[in-house]
């Protein structure tokens, strides 16, 4: 039997400059710099984990800083329309006037009974700050943090997908992941993840949740008309969902092939083990192992110190850090 995820384990985007990148998840949303580390496929590019005080999995968000000369991607359909974290429900009015004072663009709506603040990041991700009476929060503060404790974003609410067909996406979550099906409602944002408007998405917003519920289990599908996106800056790139262990990470593997799809063959990606599938709608989901974590190689005070390599590439430090795009710290960083 296939078992149930927890929900989200991290979300990884592409950005253009790192400096600006970090900047804004740092020192604007009060994310703690977890982890400064390489694109273990490509050493040339970094590549940075946002999260909370540990670097909880379903607090991460990690991204490639392609730098400047980076090429820009075209949002479209089989990606990653918006993703969301968690705020306590009293802190509504302080992220309004935090992201003011950074003069950042904020709309405000009301979806499934929840307060949603949505924003663009400099690449123009598009972010949601969800208030949700109801949600459960995850991850452990940071202490150090330029946002109070508690007005702290409390990890992934989830995200939302944009899919030619939503029925396809579906039976991976349901056959695959074990989501199900919650409620079906108007579409209260109306916009892709750069703000380009209403007609490009449906009118319906499709909710899935995690059987396991908790954190982060929330997955919503809106169908879009428009063509296949393109990755690059100011896209996602994957999805990663929770597995307890590699003999987990193993079954779903085996779900995949149940319904005709292929799943990569487990990869160390030093802080857990991922595997990777291509779901019908275009959407590129991993599945991604809750440990060993980040401290495998820093302690946890001193998460994100310096630049992390993989032992295989560590005699080859020089050459990577030469090769890195310019970089630096956010005004934040402990």
């Amino acid at each position: 039997m296939t078992p149930d995820t927890s929900g989200l384990h991290h979300v990884t985007a592409i950005a253009s400059d790192p400096t600006a990148n970090a900047a804004f998840y740092v020192d604007t949303l009060g994310l703690r710099f977890v982890k400064r580390t390489v694109n273990h496929d490509d050493p040339g590019t970094y590549h940075f984990y946002f999260g909370d005080g540990e670097g909880t999995p379903g607090t991460n968000l990690t991204f490639f800083p392609w730098g400047e000369d980076g090429r820009d991607g075209e949002f479209g359909a089989g990606q990653t329309q918006t993703v969301a974290y968690l705020i306590p429900d009293d802190s509504v009015q302080y992220w309004t006037e935090r992201l003011a004072d950074a003069d950042v663009a904020v709309e405000r709506a009301e979806r499934f009974g929840a307060t949603v603040l949505g924003f663009d990041d400099p690449d123009g991700i598009r972010i949601e700050l969800v208030a949700d009476p109801d949600a459960e929060g995850t991850g452990t503060p940071w202490a150090d943090g330029p946002v109070p404790v508690e007005h702290q974003l409390r990890g992934f609410y989830g995200v939302t997908l944009a899919v030619a067909d939503v029925d396809a996406t579906a039976r991976v979550l349901e056959g695959v992941l074990g989501y199900e099906h919650e409620a079906t409602a108007p579409d209260s944002a109306g916009t892709d993840s750069r703000g380009e408007g209403a007609t490009s998405t449906s009118a319906d917003r499709h909710r899935y949740r995690s059987a396991a519920g908790g954190p982060a289990s929330i997955v919503d599908l809106v169908e879009t008309d428009r063509s296949r996106g393109r990755m690059g800056a100011g896209t996602v790139h994957h999805v990663a969902f929770a597995a307890e262990s590699v003999d987990e990470q193993e079954a779903y593997r085996e779900a995949y092939a149940d319904i005709g799809l292929n799943a990569t063959e487990p990869i160390d990606r030093e802080y857990f083990h991922a595997i990777y599938c291509r779901e019908p709608g275009g959407v590129l989901f991993e599945i991604a192992t809750t440990g060993p974590g980040f401290a495998v190689d820093e302690s946890v005070d001193e998460l994100g110190s310096r630049l992390t390599l993989p032992d295989r590439l560590e005699d080859q430090r020089e050459r990577i850090e030469s090769q890195l795009p310019a970089f630096e710290l956010p005004e934040s960083h402990d």
